[in-house]
């Protein structure tokens, strides 16, 4: 694979508001009046430049999922989720169009241990000048065992994992199919953070598109593993079809009440 690095600018990095930890911090993110370079705006969703562009060769942008600062994706009503989704996809695939960067990441970050700094809810697209993500994205890393699938959205839990343990996968082939996708990125989130087997408050959510299809995958995170560090091995559980029966039993089966 090929040798990617970010350069980071710990000068404006130290700049930045800390309101996951801090609960005393003034978020930036719901003094709507104040903020600035906005790009476009549906509601209460917002997408703006990142006002801390800590990424060098880089096109940062926020986009505020709700006025919320409490809220949660895996609490939004379908109506919310499927609004969400379409303007966020909407945007990062003009990114991808437009011509100005070998590629465009799309991601959401939730809680303390996913390397995320404000609290309320909010995803991030950013344009790389130099960089192509995909250069070191295998398909097999969306391989896995099915939960569910419908309308051709498959949801499954991954048996080769990018980074080890626990991941979860959404596939979609186009975007007539956004109500089912985004669907199950919302019971993998909501899983993870009512029902999971361990104890879980944070999550990422990160976005590919790979041969026409959109792929999502959800990973609850912990501290991360060694061996993953040190040497790039990720490691997968003996309890997969443990957790995929659960999910199913809970989520996918679960009688209507």
């Amino acid at each position: 694979m090929s040798d990617i690095h970010l350069f980071f600018n710990t000068e404006i990095g130290v700049q930045k508001p800390e309101s996951i930890r801090n609960k005393n911090t003034r978020c930036p993110f719901c003094a709507r009046e104040e903020l600035t370079d906005l790009i476009d705006v549906d509601g209460p969703i917002i997408l703006l430049k990142n006002k801390y562009p800590v990424l060098e060769n880089a096109f940062q942008t926020v986009l505020i999922e709700t006025d919320d600062c409490s809220g949660e994706l895996s609490l939004y009503t379908k109506e919310h989720l499927v609004r969400l989704f379409t303007f966020a996809l909407k945007h990062w695939q003009a990114m991808e169009e437009g011509g100005e960067y070998q590629s465009v990441l799309f991601f959401k970050n939730h809680g303390p241990l996913s390397g995320g700094s404000i609290a309320h809810p909010h995803m991030q697209i950013i344009g790389l000048k130099t960089i192509d993500y995909m250069e070191n994205v295998s398909s097999s890393i969306f391989e896995g065992l099915k939960i569910a699938e419908e309308s051709d959205v498959l949801f499954s839990l991954s048996t080769k994992p990018k980074v080890g343990f626990y991941e979860f996968n959404v596939r979609m082939s186009n975007l007539q199919q956004l109500p089912s996708f985004a669907s199950y990125i919302q019971i993998a989130v909501h899983y993870i953070l009512n029902e999971f087997p361990f104890r879980a408050s944070s999550y990422n959510l990160f976005f590919y598109r790979m041969d026409e299809v959109i792929y999502a995958k959800i990973v609850p995170r912990f501290v991360t593993t060694p061996l993953y560090i040190g040497y790039s091995i990720p490691q997968v559980p003996d309890n997969l079809r443990k957790l995929q029966a659960d999910i199913i039993e809970k989520y996918i089966n679960k009688p209507s009440s």
